[in-house]
Formats: structure tokens, C-alpha cells, sequence
């Protein structure tokens, strides 16, 4: 075909995938900034951390790519590939937000806040790894998990039970309770409740823990109107979460920690 002198090279088609998360990236951060605004506080105050679970570190990549610098896992052993993948982001934080189990604990206390301890064997546990780990490091960081609902079948504490474990797991050097998080499973019209509910705990047991997390895709607003500081979001981030099994998104994982 004869080139046209004069004529501007086309540029690449844009990745839709690419654009896609940018988009919804610019979309979330607007919303959170509109909820913490009609809520009279500074749009600062919120950290949004990517509910990352199943995405593999392009997307990840992307979303960082986008603005965002925190990342939620739920899983260990994906949580350690992707932190290898995805080494060279120096400033990104990762985040645990999955169950907390004796077995995971080595890895999950390399992040950098651990949402979700929901006993005081859970806490035990996280602690000795970390000493183990990083026997003269600064605490690590943790969040207790406020059982909204007091379901017996679900992690965390009642809300009455807080004081008393938190002073438990304040006993032990290696760990420093930054707050609470919870996940409400109640009907939306109660959400409001719950999570107040989850605020005032916080305001009674030790008003000087800086950290709520909760919230979630369908729920943020909702949070952040009753004090929300880190929201976790996956779904309005990054779309409907791929379908491969667990082992075939891990080989992903780790041929892309190889390039």
C-alpha cells in the first residue's frame, strides 16, 4: 500500500481491558470523594483498597497504572506471587483481607495493614510468624474484625467482646490494633445501622484507633457516611472477577512474575 507523505502514523488501538480499569478507577474515586463530601469530610480521609482477589498482576498493574496504591488479597499464596510479580511498584501497599489461619500466617505478615483478625488465636498465631520473621521490626499492624450479626459460623468478635480481646492481643509486643473491620451481612436497609454500630465499638473501647474498614462495591457510600476510613472495592474496579480455577490463575501469576 502506498504511504500518504505527510500522513500521521494511526495510533494503536487502545486496550479495552486497560481502559476499562482506568475508567472505573476514575469512576470510584469520583463516587468516594461525592460520599465523603456529602458526609462533610475530606475525600483524604477514605483509602480505597483494591479488592484484588483473582486478578492477576496486569490488572493490578493497571489499576496502580490508574491511581490506586492499595491492594487487598484474600489468599496467601496468591498474595506472595503477586508480590513478587508485581515487586518492581515500590510504593504499593499491600493488604490481607481474607480469614486469618495458622497456616497463611508466615506470608500475610508481610503486608502492610492486616484486616480481618477474628480471635485471639488468630492473633497468636500472626504474631509469633512475624516475630519470627522480623524479630526487630516496628508492630505489625492488624484490625479486629467486628462479627456484626454475632453469627457463630462467622470470623470476628462480638461487638461486646472487643474490649476484652483487644486487651488479650494488646499484650502481645509484636502486633499494634489499628481499629476495626467488618462485613455486614444484613438487608441493605440495615447496612446503615450495622456499620454504626461498628463505630461507636471503636469510639468506646479506644476512640484513638485511627482505621474503619468497611464497605464494600454495593455498599461504600453507605460506609463511608458512617465513618468508613478504607472501603475495599473489587467488582466496581475492576469488573465481574475471571473465571479460571485457582490453580490456572497461579500459573498466570507466576509466568508473569518471570518476564
Amino acid at each position: 500500500m502506498t504511504e500518504v507523505p505527510g500522513a500521521a502514523a494511526a495510533s494503536p488501538a487502545p486496550d479495552p481491558v486497560v481502559d476499562s480499569i482506568a475508567n472505573r478507577v476514575r469512576e470510584v474515586m469520583a463516587a468516594v470523594a461525592a460520599a465523603a463530601h456529602k458526609a462533610g469530610r475530606d475525600p483524604s480521609s477514605v483509602t480505597v483498597v483494591a479488592a484484588s482477589k483473582s486478578w492477576p498482576p496486569t490488572a493490578i498493574r493497571e489499576a496502580w497504572g490508574a491511581g490506586v496504591r492499595h491492594f487487598g488479597e484474600n489468599y496467601a499464596d496468591e498474595l506472595s506471587d503477586k508480590m513478587v510479580a508485581l515487586r518492581d511498584l515500590v510504593d504499593i501497599n499491600w493488604h490481607f483481607i481474607g480469614r486469618v489461619q495458622r497456616g497463611n500466617a508466615a506470608a500475610i505478615v508481610r503486608t502492610s495493614l492486616v484486616h480481618g483478625v477474628g480471635s485471639v488465636s488468630q492473633a497468636q498465631a500472626i504474631a509469633k510468624a512475624y516475630r519470627k520473621g522480623a524479630p526487630n521490626a516496628d508492630p505489625l499492624r492488624i484490625l479486629l474484625q467486628v462479627n456484626v450479626a454475632d453469627e457463630g459460623s462467622k470470623n470476628g468478635f462480638a461487638a461486646g467482646d472487643v474490649a476484652a480481646a483487644a486487651a488479650d492481643i494488646e499484650a502481645l509486643p509484636s502486633l499494634q490494633i489499628m481499629g476495626l473491620m467488618a462485613m455486614p451481612a444484613v438487608e441493605p436497609e440495615a447496612l446503615a445501622a450495622a456499620f454504626a454500630l461498628v463505630r461507636r465499638t471503636r469510639d468506646d473501647v479506644n476512640p484513638r484507633w485511627t482505621i474503619l474498614s468497611m464497605g464494600m462495591s454495593g455498599d461504600f457510600e453507605t460506609a463511608i457516611a458512617e465513618g468508613a476510613t478504607h472501603v475495599r472495592i473489587g467488582t466496581r474496579l475492576f469488573g465481574p472477577r475471571p473465571t479460571p480455577a485457582p490453580r490456572d490463575l497461579l500459573s498466570t501469576v507466576h509466568s508473569e512474575g518471570a518476564s
